[in-house]
This record gives structure tokens, C-alpha cells and sequence, in this order.
């Protein structure tokens, strides 16, 4: 008995051990908690928060005032549309000069990588100025609520974006639960793009929608078109291979797809297809199925009550 307690304690004593070589090797504890690497490679760490934003992306605007930071806010994008407020900041685009940036004095301007890859000598004329750069977008629903907590990084409010995503984790197990019985459930063509007949790829945050409220996916065999991409092309033929399978045509409508109800019905050769013989063909916002931000919830709500328009239901938020 003595001899196995001794063997015990050495194993624990070098557990120890190992485990503060690892602390130490790693840096101070919570050194972490101050670094954002972003979608360039940058590593930015936070030694203070930043407190004058321009954002030049929407969902990034919306993020940032469900954190809170409507204050620190000093210019967003154009044709912003959510929430109200930021419709009242100053606009700034990445057409514009340098010089509107500086004449700002931010301390911190947020991208995305599109804007990075086509603006590239805007992003360095603000870094040589002195101005930090970040660029963000979580590919699809894997990398959601990490980009959630950058943003609480970069702004000083890791807490609030740790309840963001705790509160928006608790609400879809919500909504899952709803469906969660149903055993027969509607199969879903969902499109991304009509004109070049895309759907999303898997991972997307339209599809992590349509799970969560309750659809099955018919095109789950879509692969990107290219690495890195959620869109996918799928083409005419095989939309029409799943014809006599797909319930409910869904497709998102916005910059990205500006297509109509009556443009999909009428599509040649879609007659064939169960959802349009049925009407069940309907459009969603894509900015609450595709942007990465707490309202992706009323998406889900939309799909769910386009799938299951008898259901009457209403979440406990």
C-alpha cells in the first residue's frame, strides 16, 4: 500500500511539473486574453482597448453594438441597415482617400478580407499612419463565436462577448429542441446564387440555420468553389436530379442574389420541380441567414416558420 501511494505521488509531482514548464513556456497566464490574430496574419495584441472604431463592414457594426460599443462607434460603412443607430454614425467607404480615414483619427479601423484583397494600398497607407488594421470574417458557423470574442478582445469587452455567445448558444439548443421530435422533416434545396445556380457549401451559416430549424439539406454533397469558400456551385442538372425530393425551395435575397419569387417559378425547366408545383418556394433576408451576428436566431425563426407554418411557437429569449 505505502509503495503505490509513493508511486502515486511522483506521478502527480511530475504532472506537476510538466504542466508548469508548459505555463511558463507559454507566457503569463491570460497573455491570450490580449492577442487577436486576423484573417491577414496579423497578431495585434490589445494593450488597452480601442475606443475609436470605424467599421467597414455591416456585420461588424452590428457586433459591435450588441457589445455595447455604440459610443466608441465612429463611422460604419454605407448602407448600413441594422440597427437604427448606426444609420446615424458617419459613412466611410473604402473608395474613399486616405485622407477622410486620418481626418478621423481612429485608433482602430475593422475589414474584411475582400476589402483587403482589393484595397490593399488604402490598408497600408492607414497602417503607416500609425492606424491599426484588422481584418475579420469567421468562415462559416465554425468560427462564429471565436469572432465574437475577438471583437471583445480588440474593444475591452470580453466579458459581454462571452455572454453574447453563451446567450446565442442557449437560444438555438431553443430552438433545435423545438424540431428536435419531428421525424419527418422538409427537404430543402437552398440557394446562394441564382444566375450561376450556387448553393451554399457545407459549414455555411444558411445551412447552419436551416439544421437548427429543422430542414434537411439536399444538396449536402455541394463542395466549395474554391478552399476557404461557402458557396458552391451545384448547376441546373443536378437541382434537377433532386426534383421530386425537394419540399421547400429556399433562397436568400440581397446584394448577393437579386433574384425574385417569380424569376425562381419561372426558371426553365424548374416546373418539374416538387417545391415550385407546390408553391412552397420562398426568399429570406440574407442578412440573417449569411452575416455572422446575433440575428442569425430571426433567421432561423423565418426558416422554421417557412417549413413548419403550423407550428405556433414562440421562444423564450
Amino acid at each position: 500500500m505505502l509503495g503505490n501511494y509513493l508511486i502515486r505521488r511522483r506521478v502527480f509531482q511530475a504532472a506537476g511539473l510538466i504542466l508548469i514548464c508548459l505555463l511558463w513556456l507559454a507566457g503569463p497566464i491570460g497573455a491570450a486574453e490580449n492577442l487577436v490574430v486576423d484573417a491577414a496574419g496579423r497578431r495585434i495584441e490589445v494593450k488597452k482597448p480601442f475606443t475609436r472604431i470605424i467599421s467597414l463592414y455591416g456585420a461588424h457594426t452590428e457586433n459591435l453594438f450588441a457589445l455595447g460599443l455604440d459610443r466608441e462607434i465612429i463611422g460604419v460603412s454605407p448602407h448600413e441597415v441594422y440597427p437604427a443607430a448606426a444609420r446615424e454614425k458617419p459613412v466611410f467607404s473604402y473608395h474613399d482617400g486616405p485622407e477622410k480615414f486620418l481626418a478621423a483619427r481612429p485608433d482602430l479601423v475593422l475589414i474584411r478580407p475582400m476589402i483587403e484583397r482589393g484595397y490593399r494600398q488604402l490598408v497600408e497607407r492607414l497602417e503607416k499612419s500609425g492606424i491599426t488594421v484588422v481584418s475579420l470574417q469567421p468562415h462559416g458557423s465554425e468560427g462564429l463565436y471565436r469572432y465574437w470574442l475577438e471583437l471583445g478582445r480588440l474593444c475591452g469587452r470580453v466579458s459581454r462577448a462571452r455572454k453574447l455567445v453563451a446567450d446565442f448558444r442557449n437560444r438555438v439548443a431553443a430552438r433545435r429542441a423545438l424540431v428536435a421530435e419531428i421525424e419527418k422533416r422538409p427537404r430543402v434545396y437552398f440557394e446562394a446564387i441564382h444566375r450561376r445556380m450556387k448553393t451554399f457549401a457545407p459549414g455555411a451559416l444558411a445551412l447552419f440555420c436551416l439544421e437548427a430549424a429543422g430542414g434537411v439539406n439536399v444538396a449536402a454533397d455541394a463542395r466549395p468553389v474554391r478552399p476557404g469558400s461557402l458557396i458552391a456551385p451545384y448547376g441546373k442538372e443536378r437541382i434537377l436530379s433532386h426534383a421530386r425530393e425537394i419540399d421547400v425551395f429556399l433562397a436568400q435575397k440581397g446584394t448577393m442574389n437579386r433574384v425574385t419569387r417569380d424569376t425562381i417559378i419561372k426558371e426553365p425547366g424548374f416546373s418539374v420541380i416538387k417545391a415550385v408545383r407546390e408553391g412552397r418556394v420562398y426568399l429570406v433576408d440574407e442578412t440573417l441567414i449569411s452575416r455572422p451576428t446575433p440575428r442569425l436566431l430571426q433567421g432561423i425563426d423565418r426558416i422554421r416558420g417557412l417549413l413548419y407554418p403550423d407550428m405556433k411557437v414562440r421562444e423564450k429569449d
